[in-house]
């Protein structure tokens, strides 16, 4: 390695820390959101897999609460410092792909500057797991591209199970690597060699956790997000949403660096033709199943992270090997200089706005229902009211607010969602004697009530209404109702939808 690719390697790698160590900042004082307790609570009875998702985004939190504890910090931790692992194979798979330390150094930068990873691996979701394994298929696909050894599809096998462990979106994979095989002349001998095939039972292996979980909880999982593909109801109206989210979470310079490489790769013919075609099928199979969903369904942001290793690869062969005229030239320059600077700056505000509102002049914004602000003195209120009226147990009408409920009230608090019992089957029986006792029920305030307490309970009374605020803004009222002499079971053990015939 010359001197001037050293000095790159050096740049990067320090850069990456300090966004890395940016992200650790950010953690320790951005409450949770309620998906991160959510998946807080999984972290805490670990099982092949649960009725949401694969279970790595719970193996991820329970390393970082084993390290960390339960606190913002812990349950982040571990998908922070993800992005370390996530980067250096970016790195190298660009740097065979398309050679050059240049290459390799933007395409890691730019995909740590993008909101989907810096945000991605700071509020841990499935997604956070299922990028970095994404970034190692990648790299793995690569490696059997320039050592031509069969071996290395079964490391391709072990991440791609890895991935599939994260999100059942990884399954797309399949169907990239099949197209990428066939659409090369060259890669075709592979169909007659075992390693491929063999690279395919790792991945199973892997992956049959969830699959044997499954078995055992009638397919519930499978069913629940499989059934999402099918289009009962045409509403085409999501595709407008598509392309403006993914202007946001990519950041708009990365954006642009990106869609100008995947057009040089597919219609400028820049770099080897097998190169070309793995970053285009990472790329176009995802986007073409999701585009699909729009069809009838809301696509949410963070659904394409499995293409960003891929795409920002794209958006370095734009940046540093493909030949553009003069003006196409300027603006390659110009978002390639910029991108990291708006990317930071971008991230830098939307922690502030999430922590405080004072972006908006404290009104409401898409943050404040997700991000958990508020929640720890709010919590502490429901406390009070819970040790003076004598509960013994706290019920939710939702997984939410469930989850932050248990997460900011003392440990070892009962809290139980009253509903969706499905979503709890991992997990202990709560103990007879606790809902046997008062209990107290905490939901949104509601103009109606909820009439169905009476039905469960000899007598419901209203007890205190509590707000959730981040700063002047009242983001929330809770109704807290004190519910005594059960008539039936507490908790509703109706089957899921998915289970109802």
């Amino acid at each position: 390695m010359g001197g001037a690719d050293a000095r790159i390697v050096r740049n990067t790698a320090l850069t990456i820390l300090a966004l890395v160590g940016l992200r650790l900042v950010a953690a320790a004082y951005t409450p949770i959101t309620f998906d991160e307790a959510y998946y807080w609570m999984w972290s805490n009875n670990l099982a092949g897999g649960y009725y949401d998702h694969p279970p790595m985004v719970a193996y991820v939190i329970r390393a970082g609460t084993l390290i960390g504890g339960d606190t913002e910090f812990g349950v982040r931790l571990v998908s922070i410092l993800l992005a370390l692992p996530m980067s250096y194979a970016v790195y190298r798979a660009a740097a065979i792909l398309f050679g050059g330390a240049r290459v390799a150094a933007t395409a890691a930068i730019l995909l740590n500057v993008t909101l989907m990873a810096a945000v991605g691996t700071l509020i841990v979701t499935p997604d956070s797991p299922l990028l970095v394994a994404s970034s190692f298929v990648l790299l793995f696909l690569a490696k059997v591209l320039e050592t031509g050894r069969g071996a290395w599809w079964l490391a391709v096998g072990a991440a791609v199970g890895l991935a599939l462990l994260s999100k059942y979106t990884a399954l797309f994979f399949g169907v990239a690597i099949l197209i990428w095989l066939i659409a090369v002349p060259k890669l075709r001998r592979w169909f007659l060699s075992p390693w491929p095939y063999l690279g395919g039972i790792v991945a199973l292996a892997v992956f049959s956790p969830v699959i044997l979980w499954n078995a055992d909880h009638q397919w519930v999982s499978f069913l629940k997000q499989f059934g999402r593909a099918r289009i009962e109801d045409f509403r085409p109206v999501f595709i407008a949403e598509l392309i403006p989210t993914q202007i946001a979470f990519a950041t708009p310079l990365v954006f642009i660096l990106g869609v100008m490489g995947l057009h040089a790769l597919l219609w400028r013919k820049v770099g080897a033709s097998a190169s070309r075609v793995l970053i285009n099928t990472m790329v176009w199979v995802i986007v073409g199943y999701f585009v699909w969903h729009s069809l009838h369904a809301r696509v949410e942001a963070n659904w394409f992270a499995p293409i960003y290793p891929a795409f920002v690869v794209a958006a370095a062969a734009a940046a540093n090997i493909a030949q553009w005229k003069p003006r196409e030239r300027r603006t390659v320059d110009f978002c390639l200089r910029w991108a990291a600077p708006v990317g930071i700056v971008m991230f830098a505000a939307l922690i502030v706005q999430a922590n405080t509102g004072v972006l908006s002049g404290y009104r409401r914004d898409a943050t404040v229902r997700s991000v958990g602000v508020g929640w720890r003195e709010l919590a502490n209120e429901i406390e009070a009211v819970r040790a003076r009226t004598g509960a013994t147990c706290i019920l939710a009408p939702d997984y939410g607010t469930t989850s932050w409920l248990a997460f900011y009230l003392p440990r070892g608090t009962c809290v139980q969602q009253q509903s969706q019992r499905i979503r709890w089957i991992n997990m202990p029986e709560p103990d007879p004697k606790l809902l046997a006792g008062k209990a107290l029920y905490v939901d949104e305030l509601r103009a109606d009530g909820r009439p169905f307490l009476n039905d469960i309970f000899w007598q419901v009374s209203r007890v205190a209404e509590l707000t959730r605020k981040r700063g002047p803004l009242v983001i929330e009222t809770y109704s807290i109702d004190l519910l005594e002499g059960a008539k039936r079971d507490v908790l509703d053990r109706s089957p899921p939808p998915e289970l109802q015939k």
